[in-house]
């Protein structure tokens, strides 16, 4: 059974492609998709994942402090720093004990099932 033209998909080239956005629009997006998921961004973890070196970073993270919607915290063990949508560091250090909680439950669960 043949295609009509309007059912075939289209060549490749002619797909429109939207502008590309900066690395500073990506970061910021990314982090604020971690902060509605429930999660802090590491700041170590930027250069990894955009590909950028360390110091661009962090003068990215300075320019989000200053200007964006993000506050910042450090990690109460490793003193690392982490950043999150404003106003929601203490929702989100609730969620974070909640899993580690319930992580270490299911963790004593398991142990007790081996050693009955």
């Amino acid at each position: 059974m043949k295609k009509t033209l309007s059912e075939r998909k289209p060549f490749k080239r002619f797909k429109r492609r939207e502008p590309p956005i900066s690395i500073e629009q990506k970061i910021e997006k990314f982090i604020l998709r971690n902060s509605k998921s429930g999660f802090f961004t590491k700041v170590s973890t930027i250069p990894y994942k955009f590909e950028i070196s360390e110091s661009r970073a962090w003068d990215i993270v300075g320019e989000f402090l200053t200007n964006g919607p993000f506050e910042s915290i450090h990690d109460e063990f490793t003193g690392e720093m982490k950043l999150c949508e404003t106003g929601k560091i203490y929702s989100i250090m609730d969620l974070e004990r909640k899993r580690k909680r319930e992580k270490f439950s299911s963790f004593k669960k398991k142990r007790k099932k081996e050693n009955s």
